[in-house]
């Protein structure tokens, strides 16, 4: 386990089994809110299990705990579309917690949990109204090389969104 002082006392871990409903409503929550992921609907503890199963062998995820609660999560997975050599990043941060450390916290043992599966680069696909996001994995280094227009989402709604890239040498 690994201990990081910011400015809330955070623990960063992989999840265990009792983590998936807490994961799943911290990410409803967000999906409800609007605006900030491509996700339209709401996911289940069972929903959050089978995610984090999937591609287990080239997948990485964290949970961020405070004191007792989990309060944000972050994953890298292989992704459809991009090269063997890249993974995708999703990360979701408790509403009212975002900029309190919680993201660079989870963005530090995330990217060398990449590194270590033997992954040269991760890509973070943010939508462009997302600014929260956008500010989030810039301030990480990650930087733009695709804008893909018009993107339809499962709810119809059609968002613009920002490919970008950490490269991780």
């Amino acid at each position: 386990m690994k201990h990081c002082s910011m400015r809330s006392n955070l623990t960063i871990r992989p999840p265990v089994g009792f983590d998936t409903g807490p994961m799943a409503r911290l990410l409803s929550e967000i999906i409800r809110a609007g605006g900030a992921t491509a996700r339209t609907q709401e996911v289940t503890a069972t929903d959050m299990a089978v995610m984090i199963a999937k591609d287990a062998d080239r997948s990485a995820w964290f949970v961020a705990e405070s004191a007792g609660e989990i309060v944000g999560f972050q994953h890298v997975s292989p992704y459809p579309g991009l090269p063997a050599e890249a993974c995708d990043i999703a990360t979701f941060v408790q509403q009212g917690r975002q900029q309190l450390g919680v993201g660079s916290a989870l963005f530090s043992a995330t990217s060398q949990a990449a590194r270590n599966l033997g992954y040269a680069w991760i890509c973070a696909c943010i939508r462009t109204d997302n600014a929260g996001g956008r500010a989030y994995y810039q301030s990480r280094g990650f930087r733009d090389y695709q804008l893909m227009s018009g993107v339809a989402l499962a709810d119809g709604h059609v968002v613009d969104q920002m490919l970008t890239r950490f490269d991780l040498d």
